[in-house]
């Protein structure tokens, strides 16, 4: 792939308003209609999810949404309606030396596909969108450091005896602070925790951590918890740069924190159904974060 589409909306209003503007569902239509063409042309069956950001509580018709899912045309358009209209969740779909698809700014969507799928589309023109070609390939994931661990069957079996304590594991499914899942995981269900996991995903994992609310963990990012954390999912609320005090944690019904950055000391990616892993995670950069403690 080495041709750049990009789609803005023409109108100032649907620039500034986004779905809230009175253009915005000619755009759409405009958007939908050259989104099927470009898949058209690209010969593409379905669109893989990558780099997915939740942000927000996913409504019921995303709730199986994931890194590596594939969407069928309608769903995937469908959610890139989403990601133009500020919506989210937001995520790329591709399919790899055909076409990709990320979200831009302003309504705008980027389509990165071949040569000779965008001469097919040179005179394809549009009353609502600006269609703006250009030379250019998709950005390289920038992971400097990804996490080397996989969660394979020797993992699984050592967070099983690690759960011999008190045991809290994250799933990181997505960025965003609606991209975790927490459990408390002990003997007894961690077969079932491996099981209930998302390919694709960062699992971290750490025993005996300090909960107990303390004024210094306001400053970072951090997790609270609502009491008792008995065996299973959890129920929490993430704090992305923190909290102003103690007072509105607890307020809202929470009266456990952790600090985010103690789950970066062991950590390993969920391969896909086949064992390969396919994702990358950035590492915490500290050595042996990959690790079991010992």
């Amino acid at each position: 792939m080495s041709m750049e589409l990009v789609l803005s909306p023409r109108s100032e209003s649907v620039r500034e308003e986004l779905a809230e503007a009175e253009a915005w569902d000619s755009y759409v239509a405009e958007l939908r209609q050259v989104l099927g063409v470009v898949i058209e042309k690209s010969a593409v069956d379905f669109l893989e999810v990558g780099e997915l950001l939740v942000g927000e509580p996913l409504p019921d018709k995303y709730l199986g949404l994931r890194n590596g899912a594939k969407l069928r045309i309608p769903q995937a358009i469908d959610l890139v309606e989403g990601m133009a209209a500020g919506r989210g969740p937001y995520c790329r779909l591709s399919l790899s030396g055909r076409l990709q698809i990320e979200s831009g700014w302003d309504g705008a969507v980027h389509l990165y596909t071949t040569r000779a799928v965008a001469a097919d589309l040179a005179g394809l023109h549009c009353r609502s969108t600006v269609l703006q070609w250009r030379d250019a390939t998709p950005e390289p994931l920038a992971i400097s450091d990804p996490v080397g661990a996989v969660a394979d069957d020797s993992f699984w079996s050592t967070v099983a005896k690690a759960s011999e304590r008190f045991t809290l594991l994250c799933e990181r499914w997505a960025h965003g602070a609606y991209g975790c899942r927490w459990f408390r995981v002990t003997r007894e269900n961690a077969a079932e925790v491996a099981r209930l996991v998302r390919p694709r995903s960062l699992v971290c994992v750490v025993s005996d951590p300090e909960l107990q609310p303390r004024p210094e963990l306001l400053e970072d990012d951090f997790t609270a918890f609502v009491a008792p954390l008995l065996p299973g999912e959890l129920a929490y609320r993430a704090y992305p740069g923190g909290a102003d005090t103690l007072t509105e944690v607890a307020g809202e019904g929470f009266s456990l924190m952790l600090a985010d950055s103690v789950m970066s000391g062991w950590c390993a990616v969920v391969p896909d159904s086949d064992g390969v892993n396919r994702a990358q995670w950035e590492s915490s950069g500290e050595p042996g974060s990959d690790r079991p403690p010992a």
